[in-house]
């Protein structure tokens, strides 16, 4: 199958030298014109890290507003309208520096101009060097859905450089830090400890980059197992099915909520119906809650938002046969992919999460 092995051509580098690093994944493309995309937050924040390295001279900037309400088509016409205006043909090539909003819209647009030109991802929040640059998702928010269009297609090269990581808040690093979470429920105990027991409140950052390394290096083992998603890559899934809910509706009612924060609440959820179906034990489900409740507070709705939560779920693309898709635990690492629950196991796993904060 050429192109399941074409999606996982994909170079992740840990670097150490952002300059080498980045002028060595340029130097492998023979491309004619160069492009940076940036949010309007990686524009002053992140740009003047790389802007004076000689293999960013020359390059044409596109800026796009920053947060996920901008992760958009109007978003995404504009980028391809820069592109066209700055000439950029199938053999020019983009960097996308920013977060999991910039690498998602920027790997589709990059993948969809003149059908597809090359790109590099170089992401700057803990969440986007995760999750959103690493694995060949690309996509955009549609119709009030999360993610809703996009396509498959791997960045030619993945550069992940923990010096970002001191440009974040606490917020954005705790968002990031959730989907690494997911990542040590879905690997080993030992994983998941840890995890638990890194405080985010005091950063030890060279800590931090060792954790990312492992994190990555649970992600790419599972996507190049199943790059496009056919079975086990669904373990990253994890929290996803109610966290996309949350997300939703938190845009819906323009109390807009951090992705990972999202996720951590979702995952909250999630082991609650793993103890509740698969036997997930009750007293890890409980030190994982305790740490999400300490780390990310609570999302606040109420029985009202039960049915447009569920709906919200309904929607999601993971879903067969109308029936709600879950990816659950037997244990830590003891995936159990394409789970389903009936609306009443829903409603008491919403009821359970109200109950609980």
């Amino acid at each position: 199958m050429d192109y399941e092995q074409e999606m996982t051509t994909q170079e992740v580098v840990l670097s150490e030298n952002l300059e080498q690093t980045l002028s060595s994944a340029i130097g492998k493309v023979d491309y004619d014109r160069l492009f940076v995309l940036t949010d309007e937050t990686t524009l002053r924040l992140c740009w003047p890290l790389v802007s004076e390295m000689a293999c960013m001279q020359g390059a044409q900037m596109i800026t796009i507003g920053a947060t996920d309400e901008n992760k958009t088509l109007d978003s995404l016409a504009h980028v391809w309208t820069r592109l066209q205006q700055g000439g950029a043909t199938r053999h020019s090539l983009m960097v996308n520096l920013g977060g999991g909003m910039v690498t998602d819209l920027g790997g589709f647009a990059a993948s969809t101009f003149k059908r597809g030109l090359a790109y590099i991802n170089v992401p700057t929040t803990l969440l986007s060097m995760v999750d959103a640059s690493v694995g060949g998702k690309t996509g955009i928010n549609f119709g009030g859905l999360k993610n809703e269009v996009g396509v498959f297609n791997c960045a030619a090269t993945v550069i992940l450089d923990a010096e970002f990581l001191h440009t974040l808040d606490y917020e954005n690093l705790a968002s990031g830090y959730a989907e690494m979470l997911k990542h040590g429920l879905i690997s080993t105990e030992e994983n998941w400890a840890e995890l638990l027991r890194f405080d985010l409140h005091h950063v030890d950052y060279r800590a931090l980059g060792r954790l990312v390394a492992k994190s990555v290096a649970i992600k790419e083992r599972i996507v190049e197992q199943d790059p496009l998603e056919h079975g086990l890559r669904k373990a990253l899934n994890l929290g996803h099915t109610v966290g996309h809910a949350f997300e939703s509706l938190a845009m819906m009612e323009n109390r807009t909520v951090l992705h990972g924060y999202a996720v951590a609440w979702g995952l909250v959820c999630e082991l609650y119906l793993s103890a509740k179906r698969a036997g997930f034990p009750t007293d890890k489900m409980h030190q994982t809650a305790q740490f999400v409740r300490d780390t990310y507070g609570t999302f606040a709705f109420d029985c009202k938002q039960y049915d447009r939560l569920y709906e919200l779920m309904t929607h999601d693309k993971k879903n067969t046969a109308g029936q709600v898709n879950f990816t659950l635990l037997g244990d830590v690492g003891d995936l159990r992919i394409n789970q389903t629950a009936t609306r009443e196991e829903i409603m008491e796993m919403l009821d359970y999460y109200r109950e609980s904060n």
